[in-house]
This record gives structure tokens, C-alpha cells and sequence, in this order.
């Protein structure tokens, strides 16, 4: 993540509608956002009346949150799953694909221990996650697109583009670059995600302790098929 420039890239979609959305069936009224990044699904669940939790390792991606509208209500904290409060949450969340970057099966493993832990008796855990049987990086390997974006904040011209170092086993790795024209200073930040079966992910759940999972296809209220290209993850202690 490239967080002084994450805003821009990655605005509001049709996939946070549907978190908003499942969250309210839930009925939670205590939630942990993990992986909260920038906040910006953080900020808009503490809006919606929600007691909310934000998590994120990225220090500069937690403090660029604090300083938006409404972040007061949030209560950040630079940290991981570890930082999680032990039987404190109706619901933990994980939005766009932060499941994904937990690429061995141990710091995995660690992660949904936590949770379970920091979740009440039937408390939820709601996350996505692209199915590998879409193969997509096939189809990010075609993109060289370079974009033309302007700064938000400063008004300085900027080129965007993402160089890909391919699919390892399940691993694919690629690079995000953001080169600013008046300053030609290139920033990049390196991404690896994993890519688990449907089964594998599963699995790992009820290894974990969590007693219903349910899985939703591509940000949609039906049960997930082998053809989604994304599934969302519902699951309780």
C-alpha cells in the first residue's frame, strides 16, 4: 500500500456497499475493522452508529485515517491481530482482500486464532477473498496501462502503473508505481497476495473453532459457486 495515495486509487465500491449491508443482518453493534488501512470503510461503519475498532500495521495508513472527518469516533490502533481485545466484538471485519496478504499458512493460522478469540459467543467474522479458479492475475498480467491521475492534494501530474512479477505456486507478486512528473520521484510499494481454495479457507475456519460458515459469491446475497470471482466469508464462534 501506498498510503498517501491509497485514497485516490481505491474509492468507495460496490463491495463496501455489501460489507454495510451484511453487517447490518448481523445485528453488531462492536466492531473491529483489521487490516483498516486508510479507514475508509472504518469511518463510514462508525457514521452508520457501529462502536468501532480500527487496526492496521501501516503506521502512516492509520494516522492518515485519524486526521479524516468523523475519526474521532474510531479508536485506532497501529497493530495487528495480536492487538485484538479477547472476548470484546460482535463482529470482526476484513475488507478488500486484507485475507489475502497472510501468505503462510502459520501467520494465517495466527490470524483467525486471534479473532476467534477476540470475538463473543456468536460473534462474526465476515472477510473476502478471490477465488483462484478465476485465475484474475492472468488477467492484471495483460493490463500495461500507464494512467495519467493529478494529485489530490498538491495538483501535481502523476503516472500510474503496476509491473507484475507472476503467480509462485499460489503466490502472485506485483508492484504498484505512482512517478510524480513535476518531482520524478517514482514511489512503489510491493504486494503479495495468496491465493487459497474455497476449501483450503474453509478448512482453515472450522480448524479455528468458528461453527458456521457461510459464503456469499461476488458481493452478492447467494451462496458462492466454483465460478465467483470473489467469495465473502461469514462465519461465527
Amino acid at each position: 500500500m501506498i498510503a498517501y495515495y491509497y485514497d485516490q486509487l481505491h474509492t468507495w465500491g460496490k463491495e463496501d456497499d455489501f460489507f454495510m449491508e451484511l453487517l447490518q443482518l448481523t445485528k453488531a453493534k462492536k466492531i473491529a475493522d483489521l487490516g483498516c488501512g486508510t479507514g475508509r470503510v472504518t469511518i463510514e461503519l462508525a457514521r452508520a452508529g457501529y462502536e468501532v475498532t480500527g487496526i492496521d500495521p501501516n503506521e502512516e495508513a492509520v494516522l492518515r485515517a485519524q486526521n479524516k472527518a468523523h475519526a474521532q469516533s474510531v479508536s485506532w490502533i497501529i497493530g495487528d491481530s495480536k492487538d485484538l481485545t479477547i472476548n470484546s466484538y460482535d463482529a470482526v471485519l476484513m475488507t478488500a482482500n486484507v485475507a489475502q496478504v497472510f501468505i503462510s499458512e502459520e501467520s494465517w493460522n495466527s490470524v483467525l486464532q486471534d479473532v476467534f478469540k477476540a470475538l463473543k459467543l456468536g460473534g462474526h467474522f465476515v472477510f473476502d477473498a478471490r477465488n483462484p479458479q478465476a485465475k484474475v492475475w492472468e488477467e492484471w498480467q495483460k493490463d500495461e496501462t500507464v494512467d495519467e491521475l493529478q494529485d489530490i492534494h498538491t495538483g501535481d501530474p502523476l503516472l500510474y502503473w503496476d509491473e507484475y512479477e507472476g503467480l509462485d505456486r499460489n503466490v502472485f507478486t506485483f508492484y504498484e508505481k505512482i512517478k510524480n512528473i513535476n518531482t520524478d520521484i517514482t514511489y512503489e510499494a510491493k504486494v503479495q497476495l495468496i491465493f487459497r481454495s474455497f476449501e483450503e479457507i474453509s478448512s482453515s475456519l472450522k480448524e479455528a473453532g468458528f461453527s458456521t460458515v457461510n459464503a456469499y459469491e461476488d458481493f452478492k446475497l447467494q451462496p458462492a459457486t466454483n465460478q465467483a470471482k470473489s467469495y465473502v466469508f461469514h462465519c461465527m464462534k
